[in-house]
């Protein structure tokens, strides 16, 4: 995937960014097989998720640039799509949050 991409407007931007959040089965030769299934796609993105398993969270966390969630969530073997949790990632500046904070504030 890209890190850049043209707006509608035409503007070249940065691509969004997106969590992907794979839950697994934590019996240890489930875990063991599970991860070894992720590894051998060979996805660059894959086999550099960060796994939470050695301390007992039986999670992949995956961080993308792209369009969209749907094709974050494409980079995944078609059998976790589906349990996948995709989170648009964001930053907020001081600036930003100032003025939300202001505007929500009665």
């Amino acid at each position: 995937m890209q890190k850049y991409h043209t707006t509608k407007e035409g503007d070249i931007s940065e691509m969004p960014r997106f969590l992907i959040e794979v839950h697994h089965e934590a019996e240890q030769l489930a875990c063991a097989r599970i991860v070894q299934l992720l590894l051998s796609t060979g996805s660059h993105y894959i086999t550099h998720a960060d796994w939470g398993c050695m301390d007992g969270e039986h999670t992949a966390w995956i961080i993308v640039a792209g369009e969209n969630k749907e094709q974050a969530r494409c980079i995944l073997p078609p059998a976790f799509r589906s349990v996948a949790k995709i989170v648009a990632l964001n930053k907020f500046t001081m600036e930003q949050i100032d003025g939300i904070i202001s505007q929500l504030q009665p």
